[in-house]
Formats: C-alpha cells, structure tokens, sequence
C-alpha cells in the first residue's frame, strides 16, 4: 500500500497495532500521529505514540 492510499483509508489517530522491527509476537498497540510519508527508499512508513521513528506500513495492522 503507497503513502497515499494509507492516508485516503486512515486518518491520522487510527487504531493500530504495529511491529517496529519483525512482524513476530503481539506486537504492540497505538494510534498514528502522523500522515504517511515515502522514505527515500521508496518504504512508506508513519509515525505512531510510543515510538520515536517510523513504522512501515507493512508493520501495521489496522485494529476495527
């Protein structure tokens, strides 16, 4: 999913639950505080309470 499609799906103060190095265990659980953006790299990533850097989104879980 692109920077773009995340924030037209989910505005900033979302529910989420995010891994911010592998995506194993429970992972943890927040709201975003930021828009996404693109890294340089192209990995779409946004900010999330509780941790200081960005999550990819391939590290999130949208939780209902």
């Amino acid at each position: 999913m692109s920077a773009a499609q995340w924030n037209a799906e989910n505005p900033v103060g979302t529910r989420v639950r995010y891994w911010p190095w592998t995506r194993e265990g429970e992972g943890f659980e927040s709201t975003t505080r930021s828009e996404a953006w693109t890294l340089p790299s192209g990995a779409p990533v946004v900010m999330v309470d509780g941790y200081p850097g960005g999550i990819y989104l391939t590290h999130l879980e949208v939780i209902s």
